[in-house]
């Protein structure tokens, strides 16, 4: 798992797990799994993990010329107090982290 995390944007281990790696026909799918640490922005609430949207897959840049795929299942809460749901924002994350706007884009592009 060292070496793939190499592979990934900087940044990304602060907010995911490495769930598993798989090497196919294909090329290589890397599974990510959003941590159970809520957003910041909600710090002021109780909030419950409620699971994972569905999982996204997305094409990442090739790998010893392979295709390479990021299978992302982002993590989802609920405010107790309102029962809103609720989910990271990427542009907070980005601006409070070492995390590139770049990056913050691609996965606000991709998970909403």
């Amino acid at each position: 798992m060292a070496l793939v995390s190499m592979l990934l944007p900087e940044g990304i281990l602060d907010y995911f797990y490495i769930t598993e790696v798989k090497a196919t026909k294909e090329g290589f799918s890397i599974y990510l799994e959003e941590k159970n640490v809520p957003p910041v922005e909600y710090k002021a609430e109780l909030l419950h993990s409620k699971g994972f949207y569905p999982e996204v897959r997305v094409q990442d840049f090739p790998i010893r010329g392979r295709k390479a795929y990021l299978h992302v299942k982002r993590r989802r809460w609920e405010v107790v107090s309102s029962g809103q749901a609720v989910a990271r924002d990427w542009t907070v994350v980005q601006s409070g982290t070492r995390m590139t706007k770049e990056f913050a884009a691609f996965l606000k592009g991709i998970l909403g």
